[in-house]
């Protein structure tokens, strides 16, 4: 039994030490990031401002922008194990909403305006979308996973997981976006939890009218099928639009919106 918690106690170290040594390359990245600008970063400047080889990065990623976006992830996770942690007496909503706010440090306080407009050049830079994406793709995979574990779901064959952890995803990158173009800067946690407030307004029927098409595509479509919506495609990635197995038989769609948009030729009498 000592020896089974000695061994358990090398091994809770060990990570812990792996843990500081992403998150110090994860920070060190960022932060040179904003003051040099992104295309101005090396990998060897990031592990010289951590103290690291370059061959220790490389244990940890692959790029300077998975670099950037690790602190993001992280976040994810432990979201994701705060609400699998919150108590089970706690309605799932609420526990969902303590379980985002608990995890982003330092939100209550407005950013400076200079670092803020650097860090926004660096995270909208079409060179990291990519990695930028997987972060949004991580939030929305631990919180459904959490959401199923909660309510006794199955991930995979239940929907109601994933459209809320999409809706929760989709609410905080609109409060993101809207934090990043505040001018003057504001904190980012009030934002964050108005967003939630109105997506549990939407949730419980208590909105007095539907979104316009216009309220639509300013607010909430940007979020989900912008550049860095969760539902968007990766860069240099055409969407592809298939005819469905189960529609055997259908034309398929572009084919139907051409013929579609073409000028009608009525017979002539």
């Amino acid at each position: 039994m000592v020896i089974g918690r000695g061994r358990g106690a090398r091994g809770g170290l060990r990570e812990r030490k792996k843990l500081a040594v992403r998150r110090a390359l994860s920070s060190a990245a960022i932060r040179l990031a904003v003051e040099r600008g992104l295309e101005n970063v090396t990998i060897e400047d990031i592990t010289a401002e951590a103290d690291v080889s370059v061959r220790t990065f490389g244990n940890y990623f692959s790029s300077k922008y998975e670099a950037i976006c690790a602190l993001g992830t992280d976040r994810a996770r432990r979201i994701g194990a705060e609400l699998l942690a919150r108590p089970a007496r706690e309605p799932l909503w609420e526990a969902l909403v303590n379980a985002m706010l608990a995890h982003y440090e330092g939100a209550d306080q407005a950013p400076d305006r200079e670092w803020l407009a650097s860090l926004k050049l660096v995270l909208t830079a079409p060179a990291i979308r990519g990695d930028y994406l997987k972060v949004n793709s991580a939030m929305q995979e631990v919180l459904a996973e959490a959401i199923a574990a909660r309510t006794g779901m199955d991930v995979e064959q239940d929907m109601y997981p994933q459209v809320l952890a999409g809706a929760v995803t989709a609410a905080a990158q609109v409060a993101v976006r809207r934090w990043a173009t505040a001018d003057p800067p504001v904190p980012l946690r009030p934002l964050l939890r108005s967003a939630l407030d109105q997506l549990a307004t939407a949730f419980s029927g208590g909105a007095d009218r539907y979104l316009t098409e216009e309220e639509f595509k300013a607010l909430v479509r940007p979020a989900i099928f912008g550049p860095n919506g969760p539902l968007c495609e990766p860069p240099g990635k055409p969407v592809q639009l298939h005819a469905s197995p189960s529609h055997v038989g259908e034309e398929p769609i572009q084919a139907a919106r051409d013929r579609r948009q073409r000028p009608r030729r009525w017979p002539r009498s």
